[in-house]
């Protein structure tokens, strides 16, 4: 498989490399990261590996039946338990990683101490003959968090936009409505407008703006 392919999917699996959209074999996908020995990649392996546990799609035997040597198994395992220190760095818990530690051997969970130990200190360490950088770890796991945090404040603003649009046209014809909106946003009026907000639009913001009347519908909304 070349590269960019792989880099492909794993945009569409969510590595915040590069921006694509799609479904993948996620198993495949992160056995052939494990593959890769790229270090760049196998940074981003929490990051793949929760998105690939997010829907329930992440299964450890489908990924390890794609790896043929007992070098790239020990390989997941390694990029396994740092996974899962990172993620108790962050204080996140979830039911598919708590199956997986209760798995891990007393040497694993050795392992996987001493990697949480380095994270929370920000200190180098060496895993599977690799070079890592907590500092540089946490940074990409703390970018997939914000990107994830604005777009669901972008869902949330759009769907903002979507209800008041809505509550707007069941209150407002589409000339007062576009009226409600020019004042709202400081813009002037032409003299024949100002006497038609004046003399239609403005009652209706008053009564908008009467607590009372605000207190009583939600109370019939409730009911």
């Amino acid at each position: 498989m070349s590269d960019s392919t792989l880099l492909e999917r794993l945009a569409r699996l969510g590595l915040p490399l590069m921006e694509a959209g799609g479904e993948v074999d996620v198993n495949q996908t992160l056995a052939d990261v494990v593959k890769s020995r790229d270090t760049r990649l196998w940074e981003g392996f929490p990051v793949l590996l929760l998105n690939a546990a997010k829907d329930y799609r992440f299964e450890y035997d489908r990924v390890l039946v794609n790896l043929a040597t007992d070098d790239e198994r020990s390989d997941l395992q390694a990029l396994l338990l740092l996974s899962l220190a990172l993620y108790d760095s962050f204080r996140l818990s979830f039911y598919w990683a708590k199956q997986l530690k209760d798995t891990l051997s007393d040497r694993n969970m050795a392992q996987l101490k001493q990697l949480t130990r380095s994270l929370a200190h920000d200190d180098p360490f060496t895993l599977a003959g690799r070079e890592f950088q907590a500092g540089r770890l946490k940074g990409m796991f703390e970018l997939y968090f914000e990107k994830g945090a604005e777009k669901s404040r972008q869902r949330k603003d759009a769907y903002d936009e979507l209800s008041l649009e809505y509550a707007l046209s069941q209150l407002f014809s589409p000339k007062q409505k576009e009226l409600f909106r020019k004042k709202l946003d400081g813009l002037p009026l032409t003299k024949t407008e100002k006497e038609y907000y004046s003399r239609a639009v403005k009652k209706k913001v008053a009564a908008l703006a009467n607590a009372e009347l605000h207190r009583q519908a939600r109370m019939l909304m409730e009911m």
